[in-house]
C-alpha cells in the first residue's frame, strides 16, 4: 500500500498483576470510601466541580506519601508506566520516573467527568478498583479533531484507528495508561453503583 501510519496515538492496558487483584481491589475499596469519609474539603470541592461523585483531586492528591496501600500500588504501576515509556521509545535520559499525584474518583448514579487533560506530567492513567456491569469506560478524543476543518465525517464502519473517539471498557483490575497530552472524559454512570477508580500521574526528573 502506499498509505502509511505516522504519528500515532498510543494507549495502554493491562491487567495490574497477574494474581490477587480480588483480594487488593477490597482493600482498596474500602480505602477510597475511607478517604471520602473523612475528606470533608474533597466533598465540598466535589459538591462544586465534579457534581454527583466524589474525587479527592484537589484535597487529597498524594495518596501514595501518606498510605502503604496507595504506596503499594504506586511501586506495581510503576513497572507499568516503565514499560509503557520504553514502548513510546521516550529517551528519559537516566532520570528517575516517580508517582507526583494519586487520587480516588467515586462515581454513584449520573456522576461524570468532562473532557480534560493532566498539565506537568508526562503518563497519566487510572486504576479500575470497583466497576458495576454497565459503568462507564475512559472515553479518548483525537488529539488532531480540532483541525480537521472541512473534513467529511468518518463512516460508520471505519476502522477502530480511523475514529474520533475511542472508548476502553472499565474493569477491575485494569491499568489504562496515556500520555497525559491526551484529551479524555468519563460519560455519565448509569448504573445504580458506584464505581470506583484511582488516577495518577508520572514524571520525571
Amino acid at each position: 500500500m502506499p498509505v502509511r501510519s505516522w504519528f500515532a496515538t498510543q494507549l495502554y492496558c493491562a491487567p495490574l498483576q497477574r494474581t490477587g487483584l480480588a483480594r487488593l481491589n477490597a482493600e482498596l475499596a474500602v480505602e477510597c470510601r475511607q478517604v471520602r469519609d473523612y475528606d470533608a474539603a474533597g466533598r465540598r470541592w466535589s459538591a462544586k466541580h465534579y457534581p454527583g461523585g466524589y474525587t479527592s483531586y484537589a484535597s487529597m492528591n498524594e495518596l501514595h506519601r501518606f498510605s502503604s496501600t496507595f504506596g503499594g500500588l504506586e511501586q506495581k504501576l510503576q513497572r507499568h508506566v516503565l514499560a509503557f515509556a520504553r514502548h513510546l521509545e521516550l529517551d528519559l535520559r537516566g532520570r528517575t520516573v516517580r508517582m507526583s499525584d494519586c487520587w480516588v474518583n467515586i462515581m454513584p448514579p449520573t456522576a461524570a467527568h468532562s473532557l480534560h487533560i493532566h498539565p506537568l506530567s508526562f503518563i497519566s492513567g487510572t486504576y479500575y478498583v470497583a466497576t458495576p456491569r454497565g459503568c462507564p469506560g475512559l472515553k479518548f478524543e483525537d488529539p488532531r479533531l480540532s483541525n480537521f476543518m472541512a473534513a467529511p465525517p468518518r463512516l460508520t464502519s471505519a476502522r477502530p484507528a480511523h475514529r474520533a473517539h475511542v472508548t476502553y471498557p472499565a474493569r477491575a483490575g485494569n491499568v489504562v495508561l496515556f500520555e497525559s497530552w491526551l484529551r479524555h472524559e468519563v460519560p455519565p454512570n448509569q448504573v445504580d453503583d458506584e464505581r470506583i477508580s484511582i488516577s495518577f500521574n508520572f514524571n520525571w526528573s
